[in-house]
């Protein structure tokens, strides 16, 4: 003989409804899909201007839970080359830079001769953070894109290529490269309005000089005119 169920109450025992556990697994997965999406090498800031040293930081976060992120590689466009990088100082990193093989060959990479890579080695990146690496450029004479590819390796050995191309209105690729864009730089030109306002403005002067012109005429008119024997004699009776 089955033995019957216990309530509380005299209530049936509380189920949650499908339909709502339904619901939150999938505000749970809607949550976790931005964090999964934007765990990739990037660059900020996204947007330089030319003609002037910049500070651009490679964020790499660590979206394994089982493993370290040792050694970042950066490696630096072709074209438009850069010339001068100085990465800044990350206690417990070692740091190489290495330049592109040229004619002259030779150099620390950051003595006006084109840079090719920076690699950073030595560190950790724990699961669950990121490590932001800055590097200090020099000035870029023209605007355009600069496309990195940054190599991210694991304490298990595994490396991590981004370096997939991201073409406008295109999907995001699942390694999407870390792109910074060198904005044309502003050319200050005269409104609409400043046109108006100019030929106001000098309406008005003009104006004011005119009118300023005809009291100093008036005055010197009326200062020199000449008496009239008559007219003197008259003022004379009168104040008498």
């Amino acid at each position: 003989m089955r033995a019957p169920s216990l309530r509380i109450g005299g209530r049936k025992p509380f189920r949650a409804p499908r339909l709502a556990v339904a619901a939150l697994a999938g505000v749970a997965v809607t949550l976790a899909c931005p964090a999964v999406a934007a765990a990739h090498v990037s660059a900020t800031p996204d947007t330089i201007a030319p003609g002037e040293p910049a500070t651009i930081a490679f964020r790499v976060p660590n979206e394994r839970d089982d493993a370290a992120v040792v050694r970042l590689e950066v490696l630096f466009p072709a074209q438009p080359a850069i010339t001068s990088a100085t990465p800044g100082n990350l206690p417990g990193w070692k740091i190489g830079v290495r330049e592109q093989m040229t004619a002259a060959g030779g150099g620390d990479g950051m003595a006006g001769k084109p840079v090719a890579s920076i690699v950073w080695e030595g560190g950790a990146v724990p699961t669950g953070t990121f490590q932001e690496f800055p590097v200090r450029i020099g000035a870029l004479p023209a605007a355009g894109t600069l496309t990195f590819q940054a190599l991210q390796t694991y304490s298990d050995g595994q490396v991590v290529r981004w370096a997939d191309p991201a073409p406008p209105g295109e999907p995001e690729p699942e390694h999407p490269a870390p792109v910074v864009t060198v904005a044309a730089a502003v050319v200050a030109e005269a409104s609409d309005v400043d046109g108006p306002a100019r030929a106001l403005g000098g309406a008005a002067l003009g104006v004011a000089i005119v009118a300023v012109g005809a009291a100093w005429l008036r005055r010197r008119s009326g200062g020199s005119r000449p008496e009239v024997v008559g007219e003197t004699r008259e003022r004379e009776n009168v104040q008498l």
